[in-house]
């Protein structure tokens, strides 16, 4: 057995079987029990081992398959993303069964987390570019809803996306010559500016971000959230390979320093422009924007290995603020006739969960003390702080413009009669879910050491980076 079959190519057939299941709530817990059970063989079934159990029965799962000329390589060093990815998967999956949407998100989100999966295991790796294209084009039917228009967020999402793919294979293309070193800098020059339109595209690089905020505005928030949640984290990890196969890249004057400046413009535009926004998938959308730019300045740390950490480390604590977002986001969107502030005044009175997950999500993310992103941006800011105090204060306006963006939503939330009765009108299982997700976000930011296990085989994935 091979482990691209066992996480690429069974969550894709899986995917592709739940589509003809008709019963929702079956194909949550189908959908949550494969994606936790990929999970835990990743963390205790390593790859190119041989597996010895009670004795008498042993087994060995190989790293690589070979498919059309074209090697798909599962390394010892990936089990870390394949934990996370399915990990997270789980968390989403299981969010079904409180909002619905189980039929579209779950065989649509399995066979999207197995295309990633797969663009970073593909050799020669250039070809992930076109595997995230198809992990692309599977979310335009999760995000699409049967019998209403198509928005102007998914067209331009599908448009900004694809639009990366020529860029990063044409830059590919006058690099394959030049890999160990860079002897013509003409070309490398070109490829450059290829590469960093592409990988504008493909990362939702301020301005070419607004298609968060759009699409979270008008397409379902739970299916949005999952979108979020996982591919700019793949893309970024894409970028991660491009850096650390290409030594010109890493070695050039500069480049750290253009990448800090673009990380500071995004993360700034995000959360400034959440603080002012009356509509709150809009919020959500301009987080998600924010979370790109920390994830980009994270890279450009002086210290290497300390970003990547940065960078892995952030990815439970916003699936978890994400998770619970968009899912109280559903919750008052099955009440509310759109997610304008407008409609949702005093909305707390009746869903007071609802409202807590939203207020805790958004603060997680702003990085407030005891939550579960605090841990990892108090060590971004302070890698920052200790060298220059500029991206540090910018960064704190970047977490300001997210914290009143939390009170601006409480307080709209909570605005009603004063005579208005509380009430909870969530059901059990959505009562069940917020709190689970609010209690992670607190339990992940007061033991943050949870993280260490994973991060301990880091620097094998990315190794020129690591050094």
């Amino acid at each position: 057995m091979s482990a691209p079959l066992i996480w690429i190519g069974l969550p894709f057939a899986l995917g592709a079987f739940l589509l003809i299941i008709p019963r929702e709530r079956l194909v949550a817990w189908l959908g949550g029990i494969v994606a936790t059970g990929l999970a835990i063989l990743a963390l205790f079934a390593p790859t190119d081992t041989a597996l010895n159990f009670f004795g008498f029965f042993s087994f060995r799962i190989d790293s690589t398959l070979d498919v059309l000329g074209r090697q798909i390589s599962l390394t010892p060093a990936a089990q870390l993303v394949l934990v996370l990815a399915y990990a997270t998967g789980a968390f989403w999956f299981f969010g079904t069964l409180a909002v619905g949407n189980a039929r579209r998100l779950i065989p649509f989100g399995l066979m999207a987390i197995a295309t990633l999966t797969a663009s970073l295991a593909i050799r020669p790796f250039l070809y992930a570019a076109i595997l995230i294209q198809g992990a692309v084009l599977l979310a335009v039917f999760m995000l699409a809803e049967p019998g209403k228009p198509v928005g102007r967020g998914l067209l331009r999402f599908l448009v900004y996306q694809s639009l990366s793919t020529p860029f990063i294979l044409f830059a590919g293309f006058l690099l394959s010559g030049v890999e160990a070193g860079p002897r013509d800098l003409a070309v490398i020059l070109q490829a450059a500016i290829l590469l960093g339109l592409g990988f504008s595209f493909l990362l939702s690089i301020f301005p070419l971000s607004t298609w968060l905020p759009m699409l979270a505005g008008q397409a379902a928030p739970y299916a949005v959230g999952f979108v979020f949640s996982t591919f700019p984290t793949f893309s970024l990890l894409f970028a991660l390979n491009f850096i650390d196969r290409y030594s010109w890249i890493r070695e050039s004057e500069g480049f750290f320093g253009v990448l800090q400046f673009v990380g500071l413009l995004t993360a700034l535009s995000g959360g400034v422009w959440a603080a002012f926004q009356r509509q709150a998938g809009r919020v959500f959308g301009y987080a998600a924007v924010a979370e790109i730019g920390f994830s980009l300045l994270a890279i450009s740390l002086p210290d290497r290995m300390l970003g990547l950490e940065i960078v892995f480390f952030m990815i439970v604590p916003r699936a978890l603020a994400y998770g619970t977002w968009a899912m109280s986001l559903s919750v008052l969107q099955q009440e509310a006739e759109n997610l304008r502030y407008q409609s949702l005044q005093g909305l707390a009175r009746r869903y007071p969960l609802a409202t807590l997950g939203i207020f805790v999500a958004i603060l997680s993310l702003s990085g407030v003390p005891l939550l579960a992103s605090f841990p990892v941006r108090q060590v971004l800011w302070q890698g920052f702080a200790s060298r220059e105090l500029a991206p540090a204060v910018w960064m704190g306006l970047s977490n300001l413009g997210l914290w009143i963006a939390a009170l601006r939503s409480l307080a709209v939330l909570t605005q009603a009669p004063e005579n208005t009765p509380w009430t909870i009108q969530e059901t059990r299982t959505q009562r069940i879910m917020i709190a689970v997700g609010v209690t992670a976000m607190f339990i992940v930011g007061l033991f943050p050491q949870w993280a260490a296990p994973l991060l301990a085989n880091l620097g094998s994935l990315f190794t020129q980076i690591s050094r």
